[in-house]
């Protein structure tokens, strides 16, 4: 048995509506600059973002360091909610570079774009609808793929990995944090669709999840367990009996031969 993926995607986008919209309700999980300065994040660097997309940041994890986006490059950024990593990645790519973020709830898109009328990094940015699953980039266009704590709530995994292998230039990374499991999910875990949206069902084992990065064409250099906790108790259980837990992650596409 598996998830219904459309009922996932509705619960999935009416969480992290809430998410955009009132990032000050409760949440299985936390938000906000508290959080992001607590998994690693630059608080100098932050001050540069806008104010009201690091209070919708729901990530899991810091994975920066392991991407490296330098200046000039093209940052893709998976699962791209209010825009948090996005104007991050921009503070680091500079002036010469672009950021592009994708997502799927049409108020985070609607919130990241007013965000970035009129910021400084505005001409580097750009938010585009679209799937993970289905990427809206160009084949071999992107210097860093990154993501946070986002394909946990994909159905197909491999196809998302497939994907950013696809828009990855040759020797290009894949930067991430995610949600991954000890031990595979009882079937009861995987088939509710409120805990996918909560990032505890869709979290694959960690093997499982490696060897996916690995099928697409990428090879794994890092794997680097992180402090990060859930809230509820109900997640704090699974927690506990399945090791769900997050991870940051460093993959690279092979150059050209």
């Amino acid at each position: 048995m598996a998830v219904d993926t459309q009922e996932l995607e509705a619960k999935v986008q009416q969480m992290y509506r809430e998410v955009a919209l009132h990032p000050d309700a409760g949440f299985h999980f936390e938000l906000g600059r508290d959080l992001a300065e607590s998994v690693g994040y630059d608080p100098a660097r932050l001050d540069l973002v806008p104010v009201d997309a690091v209070a919708s940041f729901a990530g899991v994890g810091h994975f920066f360091d392991l991407a490296d986006p330098r200046p000039g490059e093209t940052v893709l950024d998976l699962g791209s909610g209010s825009g948090m990593d996005v104007f991050y990645a921009a503070t680091l790519v500079g002036t010469s570079g672009k950021v592009i973020g994708v997502d799927f709830t049409p108020e985070q898109l609607a919130k990241a774009r007013r965000l970035a009328a009129g910021h400084a990094d505005a001409a580097t940015i750009e938010f585009r609808e679209g799937r993970l699953d289905d990427l809206p980039v160009e084949d071999g266009t992107v210097d860093c793929v990154i993501s946070n704590g986002v394909i946990n709530l994909c159905p197909d995994k491999a196809l998302v990995f497939a994907e950013a292998a696809r828009v990855l230039r040759p020797e290009g990374r894949l930067a991430l944090a995610d949600i991954v499991t000890d031990v595979p999910l009882a079937e009861g875990i995987v088939c509710n669709a409120d805990l996918w949206a909560a990032c505890i069902g869709g979290a694959a084992q960690i093997d499982d999840y490696v060897a996916a990065i690995e099928k697409a064409g990428l090879v794994v250099e890092v794997v680097r367990r992180n402090r990060y906790g859930f809230l509820s108790a109900r997640a704090q259980g699974a927690a506990k009996t399945y090791g769900v837990r997050s991870i940051s992650l460093l993959a690279r596409k092979a150059g050209m031969s």
